[in-house]
């Protein structure tokens, strides 16, 4: 019994970080080589929610410690985010997160950078949020 458990651990502390770092770090990377929009937006989702929990487990890891099995229902429902099947995050994203932006007044600008591919004509964040920050006080 004591080999079996050390084994399940192992499996269980290698199985956390493959599922949420290198498997979408991996799938991320394919996404930006290919020419599809749908698998970039389901990977920037999907960092974006990654952050969030990250964040919030951060701001609240002393009730978490008490709360038992977080850490597997925080891996299962990784897993759903993550698995092509189901498309987790680009679901909670679009339901939720920026819905909630929207809600908030946060404008988006969805057109930037998208149905360009990723080559020389791409702006980048820096420029965009700098646009935004320009128009919201009447700089041009």
């Amino acid at each position: 019994m004591g080999k079996t458990w050390a084994l399940i651990s192992h499996l269980h502390a290698f199985a956390g970080p493959t599922l949420t770092l290198v498997y979408p770090l991996y799938a991320s990377i394919c996404a930006m080589e290919s020419t599809s929009k749908l698998d970039d937006e389901q990977w920037l989702a999907y960092w974006i929610l990654y952050s969030l929990i990250t964040l919030m487990e951060m701001a609240i890891h002393k009730v978490l410690y008490w709360i038992p099995l977080w850490y597997e229902a925080k891996v299962l429902f990784v897993a759903w985010l993550v698995l092509p099947q189901f498309r987790g995050a680009s679901f909670i994203y679009d339901k939720f997160v920026r819905e909630k932006l929207r809600e908030h007044g946060v404008k988006l600008h969805e057109h930037y950078g998208h149905g360009h591919g990723h080559g020389a004509g791409h702006r980048g964040s820096a420029a965009v949020l700098r646009q935004g920050i320009k128009a919201d006080h009447g700089v041009h």
